[in-house]
């Protein structure tokens, strides 16, 4: 089966700036796939490469096996990337046909979109008067009309409320269980740890992490809160070693899986160590994204 998204050491520069360097993922057939990195990690110019809107300083692109520039290259293609733009006088519905018309997409496939994306009680208004969320909305219909076999969406849930992200991440996982091919972008890490199969995760405009959401999260830890903590520790440590024992935020952080957890209680209470508090902990995105990229919350993007 063709590869949906395939590159190979691509690579950006402009003058002494690298922006994207020696990118080389994969993104498999059907799968939900979230790309994910800090503001100015080069997520953005790695998608507009793939699309043949930035041209690589090297390395290949192929898309189901078409190399950039070539006639097939974007046939089964649908994109959002950064913002959508439309002629603010026209309504939506209008917007759309202008579209299919110039893409070769059946009209009857315009209002087919609107209803994915809950435009269609709107779509009479001008795109004018349209909220960020609409506009949002409207520029992920747009990216479906041609009913494409890969969809890239760069921060599909930007200005969307609470509903509106619902509405996308069940299209968006509605569209993966169809078969359709979705590599997107965000900033929202809970979001693509709920919808996205696997993850690729750029820093500094390098590959660190390609995994499924899973494996990049790892295994569950036990935390433990007890008294005396050193006492925990030294008859923990005697139990499972020193690699799987830590001191974690005031606690104990232990490495073996949830079903040890009345083991563990009773191994520590047996030593004198009282405990007030046990718990299953797994790690989410948002850390190991942290941990990856070296960067704070507030650079996240």
């Amino acid at each position: 089966m063709t590869i949906p998204v395939q590159t190979d050491l691509l690579t950006k520069r402009y003058g002494d700036l690298t922006a994207v360097d020696r990118v080389s993922l994969a993104v498999r057939p059907g799968e939900v796939y979230g790309f994910l990195g800090p503001n100015g990690a080069g997520k953005t110019t790695t998608l507009r490469m793939l699309l043949g809107l930035v041209r690589p300083t090297s390395g290949t692109v192929r898309l189901f096996g078409h190399s950039l520039g070539t006639p097939g290259h974007l046939a089964q293609v649908g994109a959002l990337i950064e913002g959508p733009g439309f002629y603010p006088y026209l309504s939506g519905r209008d917007n759309l046909r202008v579209l299919a018309r110039y893409g070769g997409a059946s009209q009857t496939r315009v209002e087919v979109v609107l209803d994915m994306v809950d435009l269609t009680a709107r779509s009479r208004d001008r795109y004018g008067t349209y909220s960020l969320g609409m506009k949002q909305r409207l520029g992920v219909a747009a990216a479906l009309l041609k009913d494409p076999r890969l969809l890239i969406l760069d921060e599909p849930t930007n200005g969307l409320d609470p509903a509106g992200m619902a509405d996308i991440r069940t299209l968006i996982r509605r569209l993966g269980a169809s078969g359709c091919t979705v590599l997107l972008s965000s900033h929202l890490l809970g979001e693509v740890q709920q919808i996205c199969d696997r993850v690729g995760v750029i820093s500094r405009g390098r590959l660190v992490a390609e995994n499924s959401v899973a494996e990049l999260r790892g295994s569950a830890s036990l935390w433990v809160v007890a008294d005396p903590i050193d006492l925990a520790v030294a008859r923990a440590r005697s139990l499972l070693g020193d690699h799987r024992v830590h001191i974690d935020d005031g606690g104990l952080r232990v490495d073996v899986a949830g079903d040890r957890a009345a083991w563990i209680n009773a191994e520590l209470v047996d030593a004198g160590v009282a405990i007030s508090e046990l718990r299953v902990r797994e790690r989410d995105l948002e850390q190991v994204f942290f941990e990856l990229t070296d960067e704070g919350v507030s650079h996240v993007g």
